[in-house]
């Protein structure tokens, strides 16, 4: 538009002149449009999230406006609106484009729920006054697939009761929103893993809304798994879908379906006459596998413990430890029985007893007392697990016991307790070996000092072990080997990788990560363990990925540990055969002997496998050719003539071995190269009898004759040269040839009248040897043919001209001196001829008619193979052989 406005600031301001006073005209009253004609409408639909400057219409040519007019159309906007930030109009021409500001649906109409749709409009006015009119411009914007899922909350909580019968709906009260409308919104759900006791079902209620249901499909058992946690994955109908995620936690309520149980039912304890209030006696445990308020266990004295001992022996009700409450008396009882319940809520009390043995003392109260060095409150002292063997918990002072006193330990565990440096009565309790809480959590520990007249003192104390980050998670397998067929869809799931971690709390949760090395295609969630692939795989890119995942725990310092992962992408058949040639040529020499080899097709497969085998076939020439499947070895099945024919076209076909098959296919060219095995033919003169006229007036330099031969051979090998080998009769000189046109020519003057008899031989320019042909050329020098029979018992008398070769080269062959007087009676020849001449000359007539059709008949046969001449060359022979005939 800037551009525009430039190139026409005269127009430009003068439509600002007129798009003001057309505002006025706009914003006054209703009168004022009187005279106007009714507001046009124009209607265009666009995508959501096109780009900037975005072609969208022409309005002047949606309107069929004529631009030739003069003034030219101006288009103005009427009134300043939202539209303006998102759309172009440039004002001469009336195109409207999109502008900077990308639009987007879910922003521009928030209500999804509008039924007339989203759109942008605008009133444009068309000027100047004499084309004046009101255009209504609306643009409705299409929604696209450019939001995915989104649950509002990251965690979903589901609790479900242990109890719960199979086939219980449990509603997801979070479902994934989707800011697209229709099938680009969301369309289903499902879970990442079921655990085989869950699926889920979706229903949709009256307003179109999808609600995914949980459905227990198997019985429940807290005590067995207290919690499942999988992800919910929302998916919309966009190609490709796009989804959301959220965490869903399954907490299993408990259920009281379990009642207490003691660990010991029946306990002897030892107490001297002399111990004083608030002597811990023991302590009973009972435990409820139940949770919460199902699992509360209250401990209480049976009905037949007396109200005297139970006043005397304290019993704490929720922890179980039976303690001395008062002064004992010797001398009223020796053994105490206490029957203790253990109470839950809605079952039978369990049952223990505990016997109470009194030790009368006869000297002062003995005491041993205890004076901890490890962290110590009500008896409980907290080791850290990383603290050393050897490591003291406490001292134990023996008081008003004789000399003799024996120190030990009760109970099991990597503790000891021995004299202090030799110091009397002084004990010290101390570790055996480093603690570990993942094995033992706490300690109970029972140090009885015993004299030597049999008094017992027990002293109970208990040790809790502090965990710390001591164990790195371990992956349930080092090593996972995963397979996967290439071209999967993008977001495929591949596995679960399980590690966990012995310690506590924090330091037990345990993260995912992927290792530096892992491809940016792999995508690990951090809590599930999740292992999945973005996009489609092909594995004639690479067929096998090895990286390393990592397992984090959240302790400080952290600890991890690592497992390799190896993706192999299994092949499919996706690629067909390639040549690695379009098209082959083969040059073979013809007569080249059957089966063999006469090239070999090169082919590939991409593929593995029996998807990367591949045949060969022929489809055309299979009765000539052959083709060896494994090396792709072209072979012809008889020895190939040049001659016969020159150039044969195959068309190859490759088929692998997938299923369905994939196939490609070749043309192939053999070019059959010459051999020469083939001499030259004699084409004229026809016949070694056959003779020819010569008139004794002949004038030197005249071409008198030619001869001519054809090879059907190529080339070099086609390449014919002629030279005179013999003569008979007249003198040598009189005759020449042209060693590449055969034309006989008249060299000297003649003076001898008879048969002139030339031994011609053709030969070609072959290798390794050349092949040649001869004729014998017969010219009768006389004025006119009187005796035919005469003339021919010559020609017999010459048949069995004696052959003698000589080499030969490009220009006159070099001849001997001798000569030959071929006709010694020459006078009385002549007179003979004269006579019988007349006598046959009707008969010869006739055989000359039917000798000149015979070779009209051959020679048009012939031309077919013939080397084409001059046409002034062709000309001139024809003449010269109708001379021939008529003088014949």
């Amino acid at each position: 538009m800037n551009m525009v406005n430039r190139e026409h600031p005269r127009l430009c301001k003068r439509g600002e002149i007129w798009g003001f006073f057309i505002l006025l005209l706009y914003t006054g009253p209703q009168s004022c449009f009187a005279s106007f004609n009714q507001a046009k409408e124009l209607l265009y639909r666009i995508k959501e999230g096109l780009p900037k400057e975005t072609f969208i219409g022409t309005i002047g040519v949606d309107l069929n406006l004529d631009f030739t007019v003069d003034p030219p159309y101006l288009f103005i906007v009427a009134q300043k609106s939202l539209s303006e930030k998102y759309l172009a109009l440039n004002n001469l021409t009336g195109e409207f484009f999109t502008s900077a500001a990308e639009i987007d649906r879910e922003t521009l109409c928030p209500d999804n729920s509008n039924r007339h749709g989203c759109f942008l409009s605008l009133d444009v006015f068309v000027l100047p006054q004499q084309y004046f009119q009101l255009i209504k411009v609306k643009v409705i914007i299409e929604d696209v697939n450019d939001n995915r899922p989104k649950f509002p909350v990251d965690e979903i909580l589901l609790s479900v009761p242990e109890n719960t019968p199979i086939n219980a709906r449990y509603a997801v009260e979070q479902p994934a929103v989707d800011p697209d409308l229709g099938l680009y919104g969301v369309q289903t759900y499902w879970l990442v893993n079921d655990f085989g006791v869950f699926t889920l079902d979706v229903e949709e209620n009256e307003g179109g809304e999808l609600t995914p249901f949980v459905i227990v499909t198997e019985f429940l058992d807290r005590e067995t798994q207290a919690e499942y946690i999988t992800d919910i994955i929302a998916e919309d109908g966009g190609t490709p879908p796009l989804l959301g995620a959220a965490t869903l936690r399954i907490v299993i309520l408990d259920v009281n379906d379990h009642c207490p149980q003691f660990t010991d039912s029946y306990l002897n304890i030892t107490l001297h006459g002399n111990s004083t209030e608030g002597t811990h006696l023991a302590r009973l445990h009972a435990f409820d596998p139940d949770l919460g308020a199902n699992a509360q266990i209250s401990y209480a004295y049976s009905e037949r413990v007396s109200r005297e001992t139970r006043s005397l022996f304290h019993l704490d009700r929720n922890t179980g430890v039976i303690k001395l409450a008062g002064k004992i008396d010797t001398n009223s009882a020796l053994l105490y029985k206490l029957t203790v319940l253990a109470n839950g809520p809605g079952c039978i009390p369990a049952v223990a007893t505990v016997a109470i043995h009194l030790i009368k003392v006869q000297m002062g109260p003995a005491a041993v007392i205890p004076r901890y060095i490890a962290q110590e409150k009500d008896g409980v002292v907290r080791l850290k697990e990383s603290e050393p063997a050897f490591t003291p918990i406490a001292f134990f002072t023996v008081k008003n016991l004789d000399f003799r006193v024996d120190c030990h330990l009760e109970s099991a565990g990597p503790f000891r307790v021995g004299p202090y440096e030799l110091v009397k009565n002084e004990y010290l309790l101390e570790t055996t070996e480093p603690l570990d809480y993942e094995m033992i959590k706490d300690y109970e520990i029972i140090v009885v000092v015993e004299s030597s007249h049999g008094l017992v003192i027990k002293t109970f104390l208990k040790v809790q072990v502090v965990d710390e980050n001591d164990n790195a998670p371990v992956f349930q397998q080092s090593f996972v080997e995963i397979s996967i067929d290439e071209n999967n869809p993008p977001n495929t799931y591949l596995t679960q990788l399980h590690a966990t971690d012995q310690d506590s709390d924090a330091q037990g949760e345990v993260i995912f990560l992927l290792g530096g090395d892992a491809p940016g295609i792999f995508v690990l969630d951090r809590v599930t363990g999740i292992l999945s692939v973005t996009t489609s795989m092909d594995r004639e890119e690479k067929e096998t990925y090895r990286f390393i995942v990592r397992a984090v725990d959240q302790g400080s310092p952290r600890k991890e540990s690592i497992a390799t992962v190896v993706v192999t992408v299994q092949d499919r058949n996706d690629n067909s055969p390639r040549f690695i040639n379009k098209d082959f040529t083969f040059f073979v020499p013809e007569n080249f002997p059957g089966y063999g080899e006469i090239g070999v097709l090169s082919v590939t497969d991409a593929d593995t496998g029996e998807n990367g085998w591949v045949a060969l076939s022929i489809l055309n020439g299979s009765d000539i050719f052959m083709i060896d499947t494994g090396r792709g070895t072209l072979r012809a099945k008889t020895s190939l003539d040049r001659e016969q024919q020159g150039t044969y076209q195959l068309w190859i076909k490759a088929v692998d071995g997938g299923e369905p098959t994939l196939s490609s296919v070749t043309m192939v060219t053999v070019l059959l190269l010459d051999v020469n095995d083939n001499p030259p033919i004699v084409l004229f003169p026809q016949s070694n009898q056959s003779y020819m006229l010569v008139l004794p007036s002949t004038l030197p330099g005249t071409s008198i004759t030619e001869v001519y031969a054809v090879d059907n051979d190529t080339g070099m090998n086609a390449v014919i040269a002629y030279s005179i080998i013999k003569r008979k009769g007249g003198k040598p000189e009189f005759f020449s040839i042209d060693p590449e046109t055969g034309n006989i020519t008249l060299e000297r003057e003649l003076s001898n009248r008879g048969l002139h008899s030339l031994l011609v031989k053709v030969s070609d320019h072959g290798q390794p040897e050349p092949l040649y042909s001869t004729v014998i050329v017969n010219l009768f020098v006389n004025e006119t043919v009187s005796n035919e029979s005469y003339i021919q018992s010559l020609l017999n008398r010459e048949a069995d001209i004696e052959i003698e070769e000589r080499p030969w080269h490009i220009g006159q062959l070099q001849e001997g001196p001798a000569r030959y007087d071929m006709f010694p009676c020459k006078a009385a020849l002549v007179i003979l001829s004269v006579t019988c001449l007349g006598l046959f000359f009707s008969l010869v007539t006739l055989t000359a008619w039917i000798c000149l059709k015979r070779f009209q008949r051959q020679k048009t046969k012939s031309d077919i193979d013939l080397p084409l001449k001059s046409k002034k060359d062709s000309m001139h022979v024809n003449n010269r052989k109708l001379r021939h005939s008529s003088k014949i």
